[in-house]
């Protein structure tokens, strides 16, 4: 739909407005128009997408796949299991109303035409698996979502962002004024769901509220701008969870090869100082990765192997790499020596016949790195990591020249907390009142997940996206019908 004149803006007006067309947004604005409510969703791009389009599975408990698998997974036990991974750092009622939803909303999705015919585990030996994998992952759910509102008779306003929540003199919400190339206007509406994807695109706001963030850091996400957490703090809202970034590592962005390369669990991980720092296989939990990656000095690491490895992974193929969105498997993968030499060229890999020229490269004492080196083979020969515990499946030496060196850094997917809700998406001021018609979802809230993303519940910010979204719909309706 495209407002192209005056006439068409001055006959605008809804029941309920949606700000942002990800993932939270278009959940929202279906299970508004399912309930008989006239939504305008509001897209500041060209078309709804949003990171939920760029996302994979989502995270649901006693869901109807998971019942024809014979998957036991039970809300109770994973609503203790989020809540201790985050030692009760987080608001249990928010927590408990995602977790409780999210099996229907599988139901949902499913009677809608959204495939999810797999639930898979995101790590190693991950019980009960709860990643529900769409799909077409999150572009399929995304456009079906999109289709079931426009034949709901939702109308979508896309290149128009909210820019103000207009409320009236008890401060309940009366509408939104939107922003587009060509001008402003309002939309009068009695109620507004905000979902605008978080801020992680916003340096300044980055800088002001995450300590974790640098400029270094690499974002895999949408550059969203927090349009709907300062609409929200404009009009008095509290905020919770400020500053939580949704961490992974390690990182190499120029090349997606290279990149899986540098995850490897097989690899060694040494710090600028030449110092080993982790378990390597911790990058199968992406939040635990990026925390340890993100500890060390200018937030770098390097990833190091040898010429076997290297081969190793031509042949057999890779361990993990990136997961479903890139894997590549043996013969596939023979581009590996052309990918680390067009990055050697251009000073973001070392290759070497001596690990002493590596460490001058990594600016390392060279002593500091040959010990590391020389203490990481003795636990290769006996089998045990003496230091991390490493499973010694991924135990192997680095003793065949010539040597690589890939330098990595942490990223982050988005950000994970702002406006404070309660478990009906409510938005809570600062006096701990909801506002009256304002409901927000998705990542632009807070007090469902804490500094560290629990990857116990794979797929939890997808998932949450689409059921904080779907319950925020059904209650905006609820308010605006007065029930």
């Amino acid at each position: 739909m495209n407002v192209r004149g005056n006439k068409d803006r001055e006959n605008l007006h809804s029941e309920v407005v949606v700000v942002g067309g990800g993932g939270a947004g278009l959940a929202a604005a279906v299970a508004a128009a399912e309930k008989g409510a006239d939504v305008i969703l509001l897209e500041k791009k060209g078309a709804p997408g949003g990171n939920s389009a760029l996302a994979t599975g989502l995270f649901a408990a006693e869901s109807p796949v998971q019942k024809r698998m014979l998957i036991d997974a039970r809300r109770d036990d994973l609503f203790k299991t989020a809540m201790n991974y985050a030692h009760w750092r987080i608001e249990p009622r928010i927590v408990r109303a995602f977790i409780d939803k999210s099996g229907d909303t599988i139901r949902w999705l499913e009677d809608k035409g959204v495939t999810l015919d797999r639930v898979q585990a995101q790590y190693p030996n991950q019980v009960p698996c709860v990643w529900h994998v769409v799909d077409g992952w999150g572009a399929r759910l995304v456009k079906v979502l999109a289709k079931t509102y426009r034949d709901l008779g939702g109308r979508i306003l896309c290149h128009s962002a909210g820019k103000r929540i207009l409320t009236g003199r008890k401060g309940d919400v009366t509408g939104v004024l939107v922003a587009t190339q060509t001008g402003e206007f309002k939309i009068p509406a009695k109620s507004v769901v905000i979902a605008t994807g978080g801020y992680g695109g916003n340096k300044e706001l980055l800088k002001k509220y995450c300590s974790d963030y640098h400029d270094n850091m690499y974002l895999e996400g949408v550059r969203t701008m927090g349009d709907g957490l300062l609409m929200a703090i404009e009009i008095g809202a509290a905020t919770e969870g400020l500053g939580n970034l949704q961490l992974f590592g390690p990182v190499f962005p120029k090349s997606k090869l290279l990149w899986a390369v540098a995850r490897e669990p097989n690899t060694l991980w040494v710090n600028k100082r030449g110092r080993r720092f982790a378990d390597e296989s911790v990058t199968f939990y992406m939040g635990e990765a990026g925390n340890v990656i993100h500890r060390q000095p200018d937030k770098l690491s390097y990833t190091l192997f040898d010429s076997k490895i290297k081969q190793m992974m031509i042949e057999q193929g890779m361990i993990k790499g990136l997961g479903p969105h890139y894997t590549p498997q043996k013969n596939k993968f023979l581009e590996l020596e052309k990918g680390l030499k067009q990055e050697a060229d251009k000073g973001e890999v070392n290759i070497s016949h001596s690990w002493d020229k590596i460490a001058n490269w990594i600016e390392a004492d060279p002593k500091v790195l040959k010990g590391t080196i020389d203490e990481y083979n003795a636990a290769c020969e006996r089998g045990y990591d003496p230091l991390f515990a490493k499973d010694r499946r991924y135990l192997t030496p680095l003793r065949i020249p010539p040597y690589y060196a890939i330098r990595t850094r942490s990223g982050f997917h988005g950000t994970m907390g702002g406006i404070k809700i309660n478990e009906h998406m409510e938005v809570i001021d600062n006096h701990d009142n909801s506002i009256p018609g304002l409901y927000a979802a998705g990542i632009d809230t807070g007090g469902w997940e804490s500094e560290t993303y629990c990857v116990v519940l794979a797929g939890s910010t997808f998932g949450f996206a689409v059921n904080s979204g779907r319950i925020a719909g059904e209650n905006a309706v609820k308010y605006v019908s007065g029930k």
